[in-house]
């Protein structure tokens, strides 16, 4: 991409966004040359940069395709970013054809590409809207028009939980979500970490990203377990324990090999919300 042309009316590209360095880390080509740059600068201190991008994007790809196979039909991907090869509404169909979506990001950029890919699909849809207001995501009338909340639903929060300070109150807002939902559906949740990582590539990375459209806030262990508290975290994979983990590990056949440097910056865990106890 090339020219502020190209640009929404009101966006500046000449400060960097979390969607476009995602889409950078990935090899796309939605982005512009602020992005490319602060991806370069992320690079240089984190050079596994690009496979903590593709170990969270096949995440969420076996997650999604998980998720179908239990029967879910319906996805609400809460900062979806930039379209890319294998989006949900494609992994969820290829288990169920009448998979419905809603994808809901804040980048205008991010609508306008996602809805050319989607032009015709009566079945997805793309919101504009923030996701810190859950109840404004829920309750959008194109929403509303896709899921229906009295049956189970799949909430997607996929590296997006890191751009809220702890003042915020991500794990709030996560709870905002998942009161809407009923027994049976299921939260998809990954989030960046500090933990293991020296703390000078740490700030180098929260530098970069203090000068874009966003901050980020990585979390440790702990502070990302709680956002599953209340719900029944499903095994990772066959012989697992019922546990958070890293994103390369979750679904994964081989889960030696499919450890790596990149996938450890990322925690990831697939919960289902239970039954109401009587």
């Amino acid at each position: 991409m090339s020219g502020t042309e190209e640009a929404p009316p009101g966006v500046d590209v000449s400060v960097p966004s979390a969607a476009r360095l995602y889409d950078y880390y990935l090899g796309g080509e939605l982005n512009y040359p602020a992005d490319r740059a602060a991806g370069a600068e992320v690079t240089e201190k984190v050079p596994e940069i690009r496979d903590v991008a593709w170990s969270n994007r096949g995440f969420l790809q076996r997650a999604v395709r998980w998720v179908a196979q239990q029967g879910v039909n319906q996805f609400v991907d809460v900062g979806a970013g930039l379209p890319t090869q294998n989006n949900t509404h494609q992994v969820a169909r290829a288990v169920r054809s009448d998979a419905r979506v809603v994808y809901v990001d804040h980048d205008p950029i991010v609508r306008l590409h996602a809805n050319a890919l989607l032009a015709g699909d009566e079945q997805t849809t793309v919101l504009l809207r923030d996701m810190r207001d859950a109840e404004a995501v829920l309750d959008d009338p194109a929403t509303q028009d896709l899921i229906d909340f009295s049956k189970p639903v799949a909430v997607l929060l996929v590296a997006v939980t890191h751009f809220l300070s702890d003042d915020e109150d991500p794990w709030g807002l996560v709870a905002r979500y998942l009161r809407r939902l009923v027994p049976g559906s299921y939260l998809v949740l990954s989030a960046g970490t500090q933990d293991f990582q020296p703390d000078w590539r740490v700030k180098a990375v929260q530098e970069v990203y203090a000068r874009s459209s966003t901050g980020v806030h990585t979390r440790t262990r702990e502070q990302f377990e709680r956002f599953f508290d209340g719900l029944d975290i499903v095994p990772p994979y066959e012989g697992a324990k019922a546990e958070v983990t890293y994103v390369g590990f979750w679904g994964a056949e081989d889960a030696e090999e499919a450890d790596s440097d990149g996938s450890r910056w990322s925690y990831c865990a697939v919960a289902r919300v239970p039954e109401e106890e009587s």
